[in-house]
């Protein structure tokens, strides 16, 4: 059902939010910037999912008070790993809403929000030396 992979694309922006925060913390202070756009690109996509939600005529689910991060960020360099971490995270909630999409509408929220996802993915992947630094089928899981 879509409005469930709604539901569940906003649970990953809302941790995606969360652990950018994190991720500021610890990052160098040259990544400042990027790390701020790149967390206002997501707060955007997450008003979108909530207006979509509202105009399915679904109760809106609430961000939850903290998040679990996949690792512990010590050092600059795990922050970017957390970082790349939590944008695949996203791509895997995108594709899947993409796939569940009923209309339009949603179909161009999920090809865009897996699209960004991905872009970010690839400048971590850049930034951590990480070779190829794009992957053949974001939001794949195998």
């Amino acid at each position: 059902m879509t409005t469930d992979a709604l539901a569940a694309t906003l649970d990953a922006e809302n941790a995606t939010i969360f652990t950018y925060g994190v991720v500021a913390a610890y990052a160098a202070a040259a990544r400042a910037q990027t790390i701020a756009e790149f967390t206002a690109e997501h707060r955007s996509r997450r008003e979108e999912l909530t207006a979509a939600l509202t105009t399915a005529a679904t109760e809106v689910p609430e961000a939850a008070p903290g998040y679990d991060l996949p690792q512990p960020i010590t050092d600059p360099v795990s922050a970017l790993t957390v970082a790349l971490s939590t944008e695949e995270d996203c791509t895997i909630a995108y594709r899947a809403l993409l796939e569940r999409a009923e209309d339009a509408a949603v179909r161009g929220l999920a090809l865009g929000g897996l699209t960004d996802s991905a872009r970010r993915a690839a400048t971590w992947r850049l930034a951590l030396r990480i070779s190829p630094s794009t992957v053949a089928l974001p939001g794949s899981t195998i």
